[in-house]
């Protein structure tokens, strides 16, 4: 389409562009139900929410309750869930590439410039982790929101808009707190945010009374979500509360780190990835504006600059937690998009053909992950099964009861987590093991991270144990375990057949 056609198109028009963008990225992942480890958790988490499950002290993570509170409502819908919440998370993720786009033209970028980034916000989506329902999928669109409310600061503090400015600040803080109780590291965003508007605050005349109001007001939006869930627990005993505090904060500060070659070659995976966006935002830096829509060009990288800040707090490097950037460096690049056409087919059709590489070197085990969870469906005996390693969905689509509430495999299966859950970890997995589950879910899998008091355990426990099944995962196999004592009831025949061991 032509710049002169793009001109023409009606907002809706560009939300509907967009929309057929994310289905076309998205639709080939609608039913996979094992996309990645942690919404899998979340959808487990969210269903049992919805049973009467209290997260920490029922269903332990240490996410925000306002994550799990989303996937709950999400598992309210038609279905097993996980079509529900891929649906909903494309909807959340067109809705923020619009806000992208609408952001990109506060800034001064050409509407063809702007439709460029909101694509690729959700062409880089899926390169970094975020096929499916990832916390940022959700919560960037909050803290997009906020930042698009930001960028109309100059124009309101030229004005002298006081009141506009402190009404539609309480409205962005609020978002931000939403965004919080999604995900604590959007803290940052939010703080950057908060800071600009006080700063256009006074740029439009606001006395100090106002000012020291408006704080205090933004600061109470942006802290509400989290002191609501805070109070709840508060309310529920100081049980709750110190299990509360414990997942969401000491939690955070005891895990153990990784090693720095891991971390080294992780951030320069994520790096390449982004290399597009990152060559298109510095030439935007280098062609920023000096005049009109200078301020709006600085906001924009400021707003990348938080991001960044919460993605290096972390320090960890996983793709996903790059999501944040995608957002703010594609809203920063909107503006060398729309001024040169070659790089703009160049970025895309780069970030294009890695979403096809990437999909054809990854495979789809999401057959495999339904045949394990109708197996131990079948097999369980009215029992509670243990996934010692894979995929927590078993549990959802078994629809079985959990053998404890540490039910994320990482948590009792890796050093990382010992010592940070608050529990001894291969105590509980002794426990679990000494109760005899009628069936164990493990894997073939090869790492260097194993609990050793657990994977000791789970190797003295397995002698009374013969494996009934065997499906690939990833470049590993997963292994159903039965109970010798146990007759194995056949996998229905919609599924399959169980194969030996190789």
């Amino acid at each position: 389409m032509s710049a002169g056609g793009l001109d023409r198109l009606k907002a809706w028009q560009m939300a509907a562009v967009l929309a057929v963008v994310a289905l076309a990225l998205r639709a080939w992942d609608f039913g996979n139900p094992v996309i990645h480890v942690d919404e899998q958790y979340y959808l487990l988490v969210g269903d049992r929410m919805v049973h009467g499950a209290i997260p920490y002290l029922d269903i332990w993570d240490r996410k925000p309750v306002g994550l799990f509170l989303l996937y709950a409502a999400m598992r309210l819908l038609p279905g097993d869930g996980v079509i529900a919440y891929q649906l909903v998370a494309s909807l959340f993720a067109t809705a923020t590439a619009y806000i992208v786009w609408r952001a990109a033209l506060r800034t001064g970028a050409s509407r063809t410039g702007a439709l460029a980034a909101g694509a690729a916000y959700l062409i880089w989506l899926p390169l970094l982790g975020g096929r499916g329902g990832q916390s940022p999928v959700f919560y960037n669109l909050f803290v997009a929101g906020a930042a698009l409310i930001a960028l109309h600061l100059p124009e309101r503090a030229r004005a002298g808009a006081t009141r506009a400015i402190v009404t539609w600040g309480t409205f962005a803080c609020l978002l931000g707190g939403l965004a919080i109780q999604t995900k604590y590291t959007p803290a940052i965003e939010g703080a950057f945010i908060g800071c600009a508007h006080l700063w256009y605050l006074r740029r439009a005349g606001a006395g100090w009374a106002t000012f020291a109001g408006a704080a205090l007001m933004w600061l109470l939006a942006g802290l509400a979500p989290t002191l609501a869930i805070a109070g709840y627990y508060w309310h529920l005993g100081p049980q709750a509360f110190d299990a509360f505090w414990f997942a969401n904060v000491t939690s955070i500060f005891l895990r153990a780190g990784y090693p720095a070659d891991q971390l080294a070659m992780r951030l320069l995976g994520i790096v390449a990835s982004l290399s597009p966006l990152i060559v298109s935002a510095a030439i935007a830096w280098a062609w920023r504006p000096r005049a009109d829509r200078s301020e709006e060009a600085l906001i924009g990288f400021g707003w990348l600059a938080a991001a960044g800040g919460g993605f290096l707090l972390i320090g960890t490097f996983f793709d996903h937690y790059a999501l944040p950037l995608v957002a703010p460096i594609a809203v920063v690049a909107a503006r060398a998009l729309g001024r040169s056409s070659r790089l703009l087919i160049a970025t895309l059709a780069l970030g294009l053909l890695l979403n096809v590489v990437e999909r054809g070197i990854k495979s789809n085990d999401g057959e495999g992950a339904y045949a394990v969870a109708e197996l131990v469906r079948a097999n369980s005996h009215g029992g509670c099964p243990y996934v010692f390693i894979g995929d927590t969905f078993t549990y959802e689509r078994a629809g079985t009861c959990l053998p404890t509430r540490y039910a994320f495999p990482n948590l009792l299966a890796y050093t990382t987590e010992q010592g940070a859950t608050g529990i001894d970890e291969a105590a509980e997995v002794r426990r679990i093991l000494a109760a005899r589950p009628p069936v164990i879910v493990t894997s073939t899998r090869l790492l260097g991270i194993w609990n050793p008091g657990s994977l000791a355990a789970l190797k003295a426990a397995l002698g009374g144990y013969r494996v009934i099944y065997s499906v690939p995962r990833a470049d590993y196999r997963t292994l159903v375990y039965l109970r010798r004592d146990l007759p194995a009831r056949e996998v229905p025949a919609t599924i399959g057949t169980p194969q030996p061991l190789r």
